[in-house]
């Protein structure tokens, strides 16, 4: 039998005698399995798919449609013996029937060859002559309905631009201009099309209107998306000035325009300037963000998906901290990614689907998600890196492994791993010319060996990340180097002949001054009282009870300690109780061993023996310093306190 649904769901018999299929659902069900291509597909997901409330009979429905598609397939399928075709299997069913015998299977097996072998690609008008319409578009607009026909119609588009692109390169580009003209008019936010359609008018000589096109291409692009055209438009254009041999097909390279300029498309735009403005802090950081969630909601509102796909992932800003500035907004940008995700599909360009996913692990950050986010972060981090080495992409690699350092905290004592991580940053950005990388491979090297308590290797990543700062103007850099130098001067003060308390707890706030103009609240809340606490703990001496102090998200772990300060020991025992368990992020350490203290100076034997196991892969670390900023001190010395508290239990 023949399964077709580039259109409306059909199927015909070998002998070409259509198959009545009966109604919507026997439909809908046949084309879920297709959507399956050849996978198992439970009886739960059935009935998921079919239903947005699915009744109390559901589950025999279904089971009455099954049987009627398989009477409709297999007539003459002798009683009571297995089907052939539609296959019980475990939980649910499954089709069994080769790929060419399914239109959707050809079509992306055909195009996933011609992504492989680019002669293969102008073969793909016969592919393409398989869809009769909108895939599945006879079935109900369900969300698996949905999301197969926003991945096939993204794949239809890609098929289209892919064969013309192979045309041209072959030299047989007759009625090109016409067919990318109407592919254009249809999808106006497709930038390669635009492309295409510019290396067809040329290759038809005209010239002018190929300029023409690359110019409406990028007034369109900037002043409704705020986005600059690619490289490749930009150098196209320059090609076509220039009359360049590379747009000819071979032994047909006509002579190069000597006097022709050599230019570049467009200002600064949107996209650009955003980023641009992230790396300068303060207020310029808050509108760089709302400018980027504006510049994503238009792009999606053009519903291409590969433009949506670059707007998304053109913020490759790098980040340093694994608390959001603005949660909000990294979970709107999160769910825009997974979205075109979506929409790209597995079959997707790779390059897509890598900055796509680097995007939501650089975004979900690790004290902010939880949960299934916080999984599925981790997941994309892994993934984009994985797709990024495959591309052999330095830059996308620095970007996934960035991702792949924010969602590196799983659990403490990780420091050697976060460094191993850092000095790859460094290695691919010192040789591709990425300061921006650079310096965050500095940083991130920076707080590694700064939770080691290696204070001379960790300056000298300071030093080099300003020296970087200072020729590629990356004001952020000094306000984070200055905690560290606090944090330096905190560990110093607790020495012999070391400089004062007073002067530590000065640093710190010089330092925390500078850091509340920055734009990084995510960073900047409940800072400075933390490190004021861990200093004290240094010196012995109770926690800070000023009432003035914010402890923003910290206060769970420090109420305690406060509480103690202030001779209130039952209250501190509640609150050591409710207290939750410190999120994966970089002071998760530092609060743990918090936990630790007050439950040995509260006797709370179960509460310790719960630090001590955690805080014992961190053992060698020092508590908050793989922040970079801060200290309380050795872990070891917190790990002692509660392991102390243990054994009195046990004696």
């Amino acid at each position: 039998m023949r399964i077709a649904v580039l259109g409306a769901v059909q199927a015909w018999h070998d002998n070409g005698r259509p198959i009545h299929l009966g109604g919507p659902r026997h439909r809908e069900v046949l084309g879920r399995l297709v959507a399956a291509q050849g996978r198992m597909v439970t009886t739960d997901t059935l009935v998921d798919d079919l239903w947005a409330d699915p009744p109390a009979g559901a589950v025999g429905a279904l089971r009455t449609f099954v049987a009627a598609l398989r009477r409709a397939i297999e007539p003459d399928r002798p009683p009571r013996t297995p089907a052939r075709v539609l296959v019980t299997q475990g939980t649910g069913y499954l089709l069994r029937l080769p790929r060419e015998a399914v239109d959707v299977h050809r079509f992306r097996d055909a195009l996933a060859a011609a992504r492989r072998s680019p002669d293969k690609a102008a073969g793909l008008g016969e592919t393409l002559a398989l869809w009769d319409g909108p895939a599945y578009a006879d079935l109900p607009d369900s969300p698996w309905v949905r999301q197969q026909r926003l991945q096939l119609e993204e794949l239809r588009l890609q098929s289209v631009e892919l064969r013309a692109e192979a045309l041209l390169t072959s030299g047989e580009s007759t009625g090109l201009v016409a067919e990318l003209g109407g592919h254009v008019a249809e999808h106006p936010w497709r930038e390669p099309a635009w492309g295409l359609l510019a290396r067809a008018l040329h290759r038809d000589g005209r010239q002018a209107e190929a300029l023409d096109t690359l110019r409406r291409a990028r007034t369109m692009l900037v002043e409704q998306l705020g986005l600059d055209p690619s490289p490749q438009m930009q150098r196209l254009e320059t090609d076509i000035l220039n009359r360049s041999p590379d747009l000819e097909p071979p032994g047909e390279q006509a002579p190069s325009s000597p006097n022709a300029k050599r230019t570049r498309l467009g200002p600064r735009t949107t996209v650009e300037v955003a980023r641009t403005l992230a790396l300068a802090g303060g207020d310029a950081l808050v509108v760089s963000r709302r400018d980027r969630l504006a510049a994503i909601a238009a792009a999606e509102r053009t519903g291409d998906v590969t433009l949506t796909a670059r707007v998304i992932s053109a913020y490759d800003v790098p980040a340093i901290w694994s608390r959001a500035d603005d949660p909000a907004q990294s979970r709107a940008v999160v769910a825009a990614a997974e979205r075109t995700l979506l929409q790209v599909g597995p079959d997707g360009p790779a390059d897509l689907r890598a900055r796509l996913l680097a995007t939501i692990a650089n975004e979900s950050r690790s004290a902010d998600a939880t949960g299934t986010a916080l999984e599925n972060a981790h997941t994309a981090a892994r993934a984009a890196e994985a797709l990024a080495r495959d591309l052999k992409d330095p830059a996308l690699l620095a970007f996934a492994l960035n991702g792949v350092f924010l969602q590196s905290f799983t659990r403490p004592g990780l420091a050697a791993q976060r460094d191993a991580i850092g000095a790859e940053i460094l290695t691919l950005s010192s040789h591709q010319a990425l300061p921006a990388f650079e310096i965050l491979g500095h940083l991130v090297r920076l707080q590694a060996a700064s939770a080691f308590g290696d204070l001379t290797t960790a300056t000298e990543h300071a030093e080099a990340a300003e020296t970087l700062a200072t020729t590629h103007e990356s004001p952020l850099v000094p306000v984070l180097t200055a905690w560290f130098r606090a944090r330096v001067t905190a560990a110093r003060s607790a020495e012999p002949g070391g400089p004062t308390a007073a002067m530590a707890a000065a640093a710190y706030r010089a330092a925390d001054n500078d850091l509340a103009a920055a734009g990084m609240p995510g960073l900047h809340r409940g800072l400075l009282p933390l490190a004021l606490l861990g200093l004290r703990l240094l010196h012995h001496r109770p926690a800070p009870t000023d009432p003035t102090l914010d402890w923003g998200p910290y206060l769970p772990w420090a109420a305690p300690l406060i509480l103690l300060a202030q001779d209130q020991a039952e209250e501190a025992r509640d609150a050591l109780s409710a207290a939750p368990e410190p999120p994966g992020d970089h002071m998760q350490e530092a609060l743990w061993s918090l936990t630790a203290h007050a439950a040995a100076i509260l006797n709370q034997p179960e509460t310790a023996t719960r630090a001590a196991t955690a805080l014992r892969t961190a053992q060698t670390e020092h508590a908050g310093a793989a922040s970079g900023m801060l200290t309380l001190g050795p872990v070891e010395h917190y790990l002692t306190e509660a392991e102390a508290c243990t054994r009195q239990r046990h004696s």
